[in-house]
């Protein structure tokens, strides 16, 4: 089995480790922070080892770089000569948000094969989005890092020039679908329903719907269609959301993190 290292073991860095955790033993994880207190209060939840920055980098078969993008550059300067003393084969994956695979090999990735990620929060949760994309690595590398990051969620291959747009919809997604679920429930507390009762119905609908979209193929026009009796109660509440420009307000949500995201680099 291969060894995966972590150097950050922050929110994602640590739902990452949580993930792969699933597939691998503690002994083929390595687990790196800043603040070592951290990693090793990971590693006993975890039952690997907490190491130094160095040891991942000179033992680990898949080296998670869980570090600000600003951050990137100084950390390769300090692992690059311990990766450069390497004679055998790793592959490096980022998580740095913004950076592109030749933003990645300006900051001293070098010419070692390498992975984009682009996970979502309810990664943590085993429920995520992982958008990836790979350069020099091969089929094999990427067959065992899709198997061992499948706790994880849905990895999904993206080009590298697409992925701020696949991230204005999973990785900003979480915080409308938030606000969405937050909505409806108000609507229900407004009907009588208590808050508890409401956030969990709110919720829970909402987990339904795309389990049902997913797991049918079917198109979400569709199954809203399936669901709007000539007349009922729910064509006039989808009318309202049409009258508020619902739709509309989403799309532009997205696009607005999208051109954020550009924005910043």
């Amino acid at each position: 089995m291969a060894t995966f290292g972590f150097i950050g073991t922050g929110n994602m860095g640590g739902a990452l480790a949580r993930a792969a955790r699933k597939r691998l033993s503690g002994g083929e994880i390595l687990l790196a922070n800043r603040s070592a207190t951290k990693a090793e209060a990971l590693a006993q939840e975890l039952d690997c080892r907490a190491v130094d920055n160095a040891a991942v980098a000179a033992g680990a078969d898949y080296i998670f770089l869980g570090v600000k993008p600003y951050m990137v550059a100084g950390l390769m300067e300090k692992i690059g000569p311990v990766l450069a003393a390497r004679k055998d084969r790793f592959v490096l994956v980022s998580m740095a948000a913004a950076l592109t695979i030749p933003d990645l090999r300006e900051r001293g990735c070098g010419d070692w094969p390498l992975i984009r990620i682009m996970p979502n929060t309810p990664s943590a949760i085993g429920e995520g989005v992982i958008f990836y994309t790979c350069d020099g690595v091969t089929a094999e590398e990427e067959a065992a890092f899709l198997e061992n990051m499948a706790g994880a969620g849905r990895l999904l291959p993206l080009d590298d020039h697409l992925m701020d747009a696949g991230s204005a919809v999973a990785g900003c997604g979480p915080a409308f679908v938030d606000l969405f679920i937050e909505a409806m429930a108000d609507g229900g507390v407004a009907c009588g329903l208590t808050r508890p009762m409401a956030m969990e119905c709110a919720a829970q609908t909402l987990i339904g719907a795309a389990r049902l979209m997913l797991e049918t193929g079917r198109h979400p026009g569709a199954l809203k269609d399936a669901v709007c009796s000539p007349g009922g109660a729910t064509i006039q509440g989808v009318r309202a959301l049409e009258a508020g420009g619902f739709r509309s307000a989403v799309m532009e949500a997205v696009i607005a993190a999208y051109e954020k995201s550009a924005e910043m680099k």
